[in-house]
């Protein structure tokens, strides 16, 4: 799940993470009064208008604008409202721009990179850091690996001193900078434990005038399994940030991400969804989305999953590959056949089922009339698919 840099900066003050002063703004006319009051709080003239959206890039895409005077953040404020940021993580439809953060302007020294973030391989938690903040850290990865500086957290002892120290060594800090930066990360490491993060990154975080270590930005993504801890999360959901199909999904049971091919997916089990995607760009295609129905999913459950797949204009065929285990593929062809039957169903349609119940689901499907294309294996499934899509689209 994520949550917008505002929110973000929320939860870092209230553990202690040093960021600047900032007013969240829903509408272009509450601009210019937030400006003037962080003029007037800290003596400084010089703010910052931040475009709020779930993608990085954004100063690139010209969504952060530093400006000097509350009638100067009010005509950034009414350029920006309603525009639609195109940045590498948004794809090229682009988010539109629906609330603004104002905040205070700050004499910055250097710009530097940190994020927690979870090392699957080790299963510990990592923290990477680099000299080169404010850039897009992919390309520092890529052209000058040796600048990333990491550590990793045994969960058993946590975070340790020399491991801070070894990273402020590494960042070049001074000893008045190295305090500052001691307590951000250990705060950091913290909030990122006890918040159930997927990722905590700051970039840049900056080193002022002063010496000071400031989170100039924040970047915080909750990790969605962790979500019975915190009822909270529900008020951070932002719905403009979210596919109106996805969020229907979301309400039915059903883990499903919508992405830009032409066969639809149903399956059980996330990494069997994966694998299924996998399979179908291997023969050439090109899947509509990321569909898990889940291990319990009943007849009503498989219908509404097929509605969702079809309300992709994209949709050219679609492909439902079941691993019965707590799901039985006599239930599942069951579902595939009412919902058949209800939507009047236009496109081609493979199945390949195995598992508990799978000759009863085979006879369903042979025996309901409808033009269900069977297949035996997962690879069978998705060739069959791409070829008869690719003749329908």
């Amino acid at each position: 799940m994520n949550i917008h840099e505002h929110q973000a900066k929320e939860i870092f003050r209230r553990y202690g993470i040093p960021v600047p002063q900032g007013i969240a703004c829903f509408s272009p006319g509450d601009v210019k009064a937030a400006a003037q009051k962080l003029i007037d709080e800290t003596g400084n003239e010089v703010v910052v208008v931040k475009a709020q959206i779930h993608a990085g890039g954004r100063g690139k895409a010209g969504g952060v604008k530093v400006v000097k005077g509350a009638d100067a953040a009010q005509g950034v404020a009414d350029e920006l409202f309603g525009k639609v940021l195109v940045t590498p993580q948004t794809g090229p439809e682009g988010k539109e721009v629906k609330r603004l953060y104002v905040e205070q302007g700050l004499a910055i020294k250097s710009e530097l990179y940190m994020a927690l973030t979870v090392d699957r391989e080790t299963r510990k938690v990592v923290v990477m850091a680099s000299t080169e903040g404010g850039v897009e850290i992919e390309e520092v990865a890529e052209e000058h690996p040796e600048k990333i500086h990491k550590i990793w957290i045994d969960p058993a002892v946590g975070l340790q001193g020399y491991q801070i120290r070894q990273l402020a060594f590494g960042l070049g800090m001074n000893k008045a900078q190295q305090k500052g930066f001691r307590k951000l990360l250990s705060s950091l490491s913290e909030l990122f434990v006890k918040e159930d993060c997927s990722i905590a990154e700051i970039n840049p975080m900056i080193i002022t005038e002063d010496d000071s270590v400031v989170a100039l930005d924040a970047k915080v993504n909750f990790d969605g399994n962790g979500h019975f801890r915190h009822k909270e999360w529900t008020e951070l959901e932002d719905p403009n940030e979210t596919h109106a199909t996805e969020r229907e999904a979301a309400e039915a049971g059903l883990s499903y991400i919508q992405l830009d091919g032409n066969i639809g997916c149903l399956v059980n089990g996330a990494g069997l969804a994966m694998s299924t995607m996998d399979t179908i760009q291997h023969f050439g295609g090109s899947p509509a989305n990321f569909l898990d129905v889940g291990g319990g999913a009943s007849q009503e459950s498989v219908t509404k999953a097929f509605k969702i797949i079809l309300q992709s204009d994209k949709v050219k065929g679609i492909f439902v590959n079941i691993f019965g285990g707590i799901m039985k593929c006599d239930i599942i062809a069951n579902g595939v056949v009412a919902a058949t039957k209800e939507l009047g169903l236009q496109v081609p349609l493979v199945v390949r089922l195995a598992g508990t119940n799978v000759e009863q689901g085979k006879a369903i499907l042979a025996e309901s009339g409808l033009n269900i294309t069977p297949a035996d294996t997962m690879a069978e499934g998705a060739q069959k698919i791409v070829e008869l899509a690719g003749a329908a689209g």
